[in-house]
């Protein structure tokens, strides 16, 4: 029988949603614990240092307990000088628009951020000044400015989207027994959207997805790698006949995606399944970034993964027991293969992922997810997804 799901506004981690009613912003709180730091070195006539987290796999831990990565002890410190100033200039004028940013619970693109340290001297048609510029501390390419944003993200151990920060990409897509409650920016009034009333459509992920609330039946979510499966299972109306949730990852799934889809698992209590191609890229950049979260950004990773999922498919066991037409194993997808078992954490961490990578490596091939054609159109959805369902013995963890 299945239980109505009660809404909350907060996450299992007990954080406040970053929306317009929010009276205390953990974002700004580190933001102005930062920039005190500096200032107490500037008043005691001490040159001024930043201690950032080192952001490799070589400072990354996996913890069954937490389930994800989390960053290690390792901080490079930069103290400001004759060869740093520009970055430091630039680290401190990013933090000063992060904080204006929150406090007018404004936002502003990756791109955006780029373009406000170019700023204008020039008067506006109107006679008003425009945006003050950043002088010699304005960024020459958006690399720069990208590279800062990290490094200010994992300093105040919050995500860029608690600091207003946004990317300008696809989210993905839902379709399901799903409603989405959102808030109309201009009105402030709440808004139902129901995902299964989209037509041949879909509800589009936005880019910034705290402050939404669920309501669903729905028994699982299934996130899949591309746009042609979630087009095949949503113009059938799959969802409807398995009681789930349909989420595009569209490739490696965007932070954004990531978010919605742990809110979601969090606050209404159902379990995850990814569907991936059959390949080492398939596992180690898309199932273990959606799972896990990656080493670069471990500092976060808490906020952008999905503990509980479990990979349904492909697996090399798959390609045996539905007799899947297949590709050849590239050098590339090897060099994958035998880097995540000697140097990744998490595959390092679960036998059945160290066989199934090995069993791949030695069979020589991969597969993709619409290999299930084969078999006919429509089989992926009526019998190997029932099948896996009814088999959770046979999902790698």
């Amino acid at each position: 029988m299945k239980k109505k799901i009660q809404k909350t506004n907060s996450d299992k981690n007990g954080k406040d949603a970053a929306g317009p009613t929010m009276e205390r912003s953990p974002a700004l709180d580190s933001l102005v614990g930062i920039g005190q730091g500096i200032h107490r070195d500037v008043v005691a006539n001490r040159r001024p240092s930043l201690s950032v987290p080192v952001r490799s796999l070589s400072n990354v831990t996996f913890s069954s307990a937490k389930g994800f990565f989390s960053i290690g002890k390792r901080r490079s410190k930069r103290t400001l000088s004759y060869q740093t100033v520009k970055t430091f200039a630039q680290t401190v004028r990013l933090m000063a628009f992060a904080k204006h940013l929150i406090q007018t619970d404004d936002f502003a693109s990756k791109r955006e951020v780029y373009y406000t340290s170019k700023g204008s001297s020039r008067k506006s048609i109107s006679g008003d000044s425009g945006q003050a510029g950043w002088g010699q501390a304005g960024f020459a390419e958006q690399a720069e400015s990208d590279a800062i944003m990290d490094d200010i993200e994992a300093m105040a151990s919050v995500n860029r989207e608690q600091l207003g920060f946004i990317p300008a990409e696809q989210n993905g897509s839902v379709a399901g027994e799903l409603i989405v409650i959102d808030v109309d920016p201009s009105t402030g009034r709440k808004i139902e959207i129901d995902c299964t009333a989209f037509g041949r459509g879909s509800y589009s992920i936005p880019s910034r997805v705290e402050g939404l609330d669920f309501r669903t039946r729905a028994d699982f979510v299934l996130a899949v790698e591309t746009a042609a499966l979630f087009e095949r299972l949503n113009g059938h109306a799959y969802w409807r006949k398995a009681n789930c949730i349909v989420v595009a990852m569209g490739g490696v799934p965007t932070r954004a995606n990531r978010r919605f889809v742990r809110l979601l698992s969090d606050r209404c209590g159902i379990p995850v399944y990814v569907f991936t191609d059959g390949d080492p890229y398939g596992y180690g950049n898309i199932y273990r970034t959606m799972k896990v979260g990656s080493g670069n950004a471990a500092a976060i990773n808490e906020f952008f993964c999905v503990p509980n999922a479990h990979l349904i498919g492909v697996t090399p066991q798959d390609i045996i027991d539905y007799d899947l037409p297949t590709h050849p194993l590239g050098d590339l997808d090897v060099k994958r293969a035998q880097d995540a078992l000697k140097n990744d954490p998490f595959f390092k961490k679960f036998p059945a992922w160290d066989k199934a990578l090995r069993k791949m490596i030695d069979m020589g091939v991969r597969v993709e997810q619409q290999a299930f054609a084969a078999r006919g159109l429509n089989y992926v959805m009526e019998t190997y997804l029932p099948e896996k369902l009814g088999h959770p013995e046979r999902m790698l963890p």
